[in-house]
């Protein structure tokens, strides 16, 4: 453990010394102002962090011991301007001062010291003192190595889900491709496609219960699940169900605990001109027409995963070349902003009535999501999946 002792006292800075040698804490930095100890901590003579020069986190400092009242720049100070770096405000700081002045003593702990100790500097109670900082700071340091771990695993997680979503399509009678944006670094949205022959494509979108790493653990297994009952079961009905059975096989310790996902499967047949879908409690889709006009499709009825059986209605619409099918999950709703069913599906219908297949896809992504969004209008995953009849 390294530890700073400041103090512009030379016999202040000798005594202190000696007790932490004696205590057997031999790393020792020793600054005699407030300046000298930027200098030490990488900062500017005005306690800043050097613009265009990353911060040098070579100092090792795991606790600093100082002065309250130093000349030029006092210890008040001093700790406030630390507390405004990122990199060093995890270090801990004991005042250690002459002033029995309780306002002043609030002040420094207000600035963001952790304690202190007065002088003249009882032993016992300072070396007591120092053990109860460094074990805070070993604390803070392991939380700060298991939040880096956390993070590099999430971001791993990330790239895994991102792998598993399937690349854009562009054949000769359809195009498919889609918009995601999840709200945290995981996403309990999926989409998926399959082609199931030269002239036929099963597409689909799921959306899991809540959003991050539970809903988008659950969202990975229904993606196993979808790709396998997309090949083998391919009709609307059978492959929903399919994945409504699978789903009761989530068990949890919690018996309140149950994951369920909307959704929206669909075929595309090109050759019969239609497409048939099953909707499971899934915001419905639409079609933008080559005209113009706009077709949504119908409410779904109970989310997969609710029930041990599922009714089922499958519904068929007319395609033709021109038309564009948008189907979405419900963090789009975002976009429009209102708590009403009934509004918030017209309004996001206009919303993208004039988005039709003339309009390129990341044209569209730019258009919707171009601008930030506030932050209440993020706290969702938000997918779009845009299949194009040529």
């Amino acid at each position: 453990m390294r530890i700073a002792v400041v103090d512009d006292n030379p016999m202040n800075i000798t005594v202190v010394r000696e007790i932490l040698k004696r205590a057997g804490y031999s790393d020792m930095r020793m600054a005699a102002s407030g300046m000298e100890l930027f200098a030490l901590l990488g900062l500017d003579a005005d306690g800043q962090e050097p613009e265009g020069v990353p911060g040098d986190d070579s100092h090792g400092i795991d606790l600093i011991l100082l002065d309250m009242m130093m000349p030029g720049v006092d210890g008040i100070t001093v700790c406030a301007r630390i507390q405004q770096s990122p990199r060093l405000r995890d270090i801990p700081i004991i005042m250690v001062t002459a002033i029995g002045d309780s306002k002043k003593l609030a002040e420094a702990l207000d600035a963001g010291a952790i304690d202190y100790v007065t002088k003249p500097i009882n032993r016992v109670e300072l070396l007591a003192r120092i053990r109860v900082a460094l074990r805070l700071k070993e604390q803070k340091d392991w939380h700060k190595e298991r939040d880096r771990r956390v993070t590099e695993e999430l971001q791993l997680a990330r790239e895994v889900q991102y792998a598993a979503l399937p690349q854009p399509v562009d054949d000769e009678g359809m195009a498919i491709d889609a918009i995601y944006r999840p709200s945290e670094e995981l996403s309990g949205d999926l989409y998926a496609w399959h082609r199931i022959d030269d002239n036929r494509y099963g597409i689909a979108v799921i959306d899991a219960m809540g959003h991050g790493i539970s809903s988008s653990l659950a969202s990975m297994f229904i993606a196993s699940v979808l790709k396998e009952a997309m090949t083998k079961q391919v009709e609307p009905k059978r492959v929903v169900k399919e994945l409504n059975r699978r789903s009761q096989q989530l068990q949890f310790a919690d018996q309140l605990i149950q994951y369920y996902f909307t959704g929206l499967y669909m075929i595309v047949d090109l050759n019969k001109g239609v497409l048939e879908y099953v909707n499971a409690g899934h915001p419905p889709g639409l079609v933008i027409r080559g005209d113009g006009r706009v077709e949504n499709f119908a409410l779904g009825g109970a989310a997969i995963g609710l029930f041990g059986e599922m009714s089922l209605e499958k519904h068929t619409l007319e395609i033709r070349p021109g038309d564009r099918i948008m189907l979405f999950t419900d963090g789009m709703y975002d976009l429009v902003g209102s708590d009403y069913e009934e509004d918030r599906e017209v309004s996001l219908t206009e919303l993208l009535r004039p988005f039709g297949m003339r309009t390129p896809v990341k044209e569209l992504e730019n258009a919707l999501f171009g601008g930030e969004l506030p932050e209440e209008l993020t706290s969702d995953d938000r997918c779009l999946v845009v299949v194009d009849i040529k």
